[in-house]
This record gives structure tokens, sequence and C-alpha cells, in this order.
């Protein structure tokens, strides 16, 4: 896969890692960005903006077929995450999944959701520019 998260810090208890339930036939990179599902399950994030509800970061790699269907995610910390650039994105402001490991600036609507808020934005983003940045997820 592509555009990761890369870890800066964790905080908390090591990241305040949470176990959900995954496929067995997926293939997971560690720092891929996860959305949840019911009942306590995590996906790899890829719709459209400000639709899927964050469950947290992959703290490991999981090998399709490799017989798993646990892992754990970062909820608390601090991570290098690629935002998309379709607006400018000013340090403090709220960010929701926006693709496959990709995180865009959240809509006032996803704002009142809790939910589907990844984290904060620890830089600036110009417009129309697509660049990593600090992500203070967990962060509301």
């Amino acid at each position: 896969m592509s555009n990761e998260a890369v870890t800066v810090e964790l905080r908390g208890n090591q990241g305040d890692v949470v176990d959900f339930t995954v496929d067995d036939g997926t293939g997971i990179s560690a720092g891929s960005i996860m959305h949840l599902l019911d009942p306590r399950t995590a996906v790899k994030s890829s719709a459209t903006l400000n639709t899927e509800y964050f469950a947290g970061i992959a703290a490991t790699d999981k090998e399709a077929g490799d017989g798993s269907t646990n892992l754990g995610c970062y909820t608390n910390g601090i991570f290098n995450c690629r935002v998309d650039g379709s607006s400018a994105v000013s340090a403090g402001q709220l960010l929701a999944i926006s693709g496959s490991n990709i995180l865009a600036l959240a809509s006032d609507d996803t704002i009142e959701n809790h939910g589907k808020i990844v984290g904060k934005a620890m830089e600036d983003v110009a417009s129309s520019t697509a660049e990593t940045i600090e992500v203070a997820i967990g962060m509301r």
C-alpha cells in the first residue's frame, strides 16, 4: 500500500492500542488508517471525505491469510499523515478520512459527529498541495 502514517510520538499508554477484529484474508500494512465497522471490526480506509468512522492506525503489519483475525490500532499519538490538499488546512483544524490512508479537512457536519474525526493538524497545508504533515490522533 502507500501513504501509511508514520509514528512520531506515542502518547498515553504506548499509543493506547485497541484490539479490533480484522479479516484473515486481508493484508494490512503497519501505519494504515483504519475505519470502524460493527461489531468492533476495523478495515483499511478507502471512502470519500467524511464518510468513515475512525478506528485507529494499524500498529503492526498483518499478512493476508496468516490465520490472524485480530489487529491492534493506535488511538493516541502524533503521526505523519498524508493530507489531500483539496483545501487549505491550518494547524489546529480537525481532519477526517478522505481515502486510502489520506486525510482532509473535516466538514462542519463531521466535526459535530466526533467519531469521524481522526485528529488535529499540527501543521499548515496550502490549498492544492498534497503533503505529509503531523496529526495528533485522538485530539478533538
